[in-house]
């Protein structure tokens, strides 16, 4: 069937009637689902999060900050949190949240039979390890570790980890299999009907962190103001754009080629925002000819960025060579500082290097909603006008992915999901090669900067560190940041209050017009 055809089957569909304070929100493909943080991916993540909360979760810098915890207290030694639970939380069936909820649920999570996707991350597998959990009375949960790790909150608010969510335990059946979630979110679950659609209704018993309107990433002001939320799995950007011109879609991710057309029409709005993901150039510093770091530094100088920026999405992204987003409190004068479009010192290096035309393969993939393609044409012609012998090799994702972690390239334009903290951006590029192909910073000097990062919790020292590996990253040019992801989302005109954060379509705080 083709593109056309297929929007004209589909439009049908969703042009039913649209109720009072309800709506219908496209997206590109079904939740895998209804478990948090089980067999997911960042749009079933993003479905559950709206129904689940935890202890604590990300304001809008991406900080972890209290959410069904009133309060967090860390012993002198740095290993023990004491979590002191909201009074009047309630769970989408009416029952009280308590310390024994939170018990249960954690106890679910380390247990092997539930593959929780974040088990390791605190068994201490991956170097963080809780050794007890205690509720000593209802409103209070202690958790201690083996050592001090200032990623420990950061851990329990991942997205990833659908954020440590509590859960009641009527979310199990009597046979230990998962039933549905039973949270204390915004919104409550209603239903699912595989590859065409999944609903949530407002949860009426939900208590806000706060009541003030503004809302703050997955903490602040989160009230359910609408009826139902219907999302509509619509995986073809031609029927999307058709059915928010015709009505038929309340709102929708679009792509950014689309945003100029879009924003000229009279019943829609379209907001975009940056995100925490990261648009690089990796470089493999093993190979024969990008081991030169004289070469690599002269082929950041080559690069105009804000041109490459402005090209590879659509005039919609900002130019930031750093691994730390912008939107952190870690993002300070010295982040600003990268590299620098000189044509002169690219020349010079160059020389420098020895450079005599060598070939320098740029791999890349044709995503639609992925600037890997356009960024690496954009590139490819500033090398070769530099002097640069540059190609552009295009695979599918998956061949993409698997060079990329068997670190099988010379270059690639490639993309890196979001990390808030700094220690987990830089972690997710530095490491041992020998050990992980498909790391790309082979420092052991920064790699150590980057477990202190990970076990100190003094603002100014961590500060101190993310400066030296920022400058350590820009010198060394083991790859290229290019800029942030930015959100593109068109919606109805009748619609208030929707923000976009991080790639999640958060519905709380929302009203629609009749």
């Amino acid at each position: 069937m083709n593109r056309l055809l297929a929007s004209a089957c589909l439009l049908p569909l969703l042009a039913g009637p649209v109720l009072a304070q309800s709506l219908t929100v496209a997206v590109q493909a079904d939740v895998r689902s209804i478990n948090p943080g089980v067999n997911r991916d960042d749009g079933t993540d993003d479905f559950a999060l709206q129904m689940v909360e935890g202890l604590v979760g990300y304001d809008e810098g991406g900080t972890p900050q209290p959410l069904l915890a009133e309060k967090v207290a860390l012993s002198a030694d740095g290993k023990t949190y004491t979590f002191t639970l909201r009074k009047g939380v309630k769970f989408h069936n009416g029952a009280e949240l308590s310390s024994a909820d939170v018990l249960w649920s954690w106890n679910r999570y380390m247990d092997a039979k539930t593959e929780w996707r974040c088990t390791s991350d605190f068994d201490g597998r991956s170097g963080l390890k809780v050794e007890s959990v205690e509720a000593p009375d209802a409103q209070t949960i202690v958790m201690k570790l083996d050592k001090p790790n200032a990623l420990f909150l950061d851990s329990l608010a991942r997205t990833d980890c659908a954020m440590t969510a509590i859960l009641h335990k009527d979310s199990v059946k009597p046979d230990g299999t998962f039933d549905k979630p039973i949270g204390t979110g915004p919104y409550k679950f209603g239903e699912w009907k595989r590859s065409e659609y999944f609903t949530m209704t407002a949860f009426e018993g939900y208590a806000s962190p706060k009541t003030d309107g503004k809302a703050d990433g997955y903490v602040g002001s989160k009230r359910p103001l609408l009826k139902e939320v219907k999302f509509l799995v619509v995986k073809d950007p031609a029927t999307v754009k058709a059915g928010l011109t015709s009505g038929a879609l309340d709102l929708s991710e679009i792509l950014p080629s689309d945003v100029a057309e879009i924003r000229k029409l009279p019943t829609l709005e379209v907001v975009t925002a940056a995100t925490a993901v990261r648009q690089v150039l990796l470089i493999q510093t093993r190979d024969a000819v990008m081991g030169n770091q004289k070469l690599r530094q002269a082929i950041a100088a080559a690069l105009d960025m804000d041109e490459v920026v402005a090209a590879a999405s659509d005039n919609l992204g900002q130019t930031n060579t750093s691994p730390i987003h912008p939107g952190s409190s870690y993002f300070g004068a010295v982040e600003k500082q990268g590299h620098k479009f000189d044509p002169a010192r690219a020349k010079k290096l160059l020389a420098e290097a020895g450079y005599k035309g060598e070939k320098v393969v740029i791999l890349a993939n044709k995503r639609p909603r992925v600037p890997s393609f356009p960024a690496a044409v954009v590139v490819q012609s500033m090398l070769q006008a530099a002097g640069i012998n540059a190609d552009i090799e295009v695979l599918d994702w998956a061949t993409q992915l698997d060079r990329y972690n068997k670190g099988n390239y010379q270059m690639q334009s490639f993309s890196f999901s979001a990390r808030f903290d700094p220690a987990l951006a830089f972690e997710q590029f530095a490491g041992p090669k020998d050990k992980q192909p498909r790391k790309v910073w082979d420092n052991p000097q920064a790699q150590e900067k980057i477990e202190r990062l990970m076990s100190l919790s003094d603002r100014a020292e961590r500060q101190k560190l993310v400066d030296e590996l920022h400058k350590a990253v820009i010198d060394e040019v083991p790859l290229i940041f290019m800029f942030n992801g930015v959100d593109a989302i068109a919606h109805s005109k009748r619609i208030t209050g929707f923000k976009p954060w991080q790639s999640k379509l958060r519905m709380w705080e929302v009203t629609a017009a009749k």
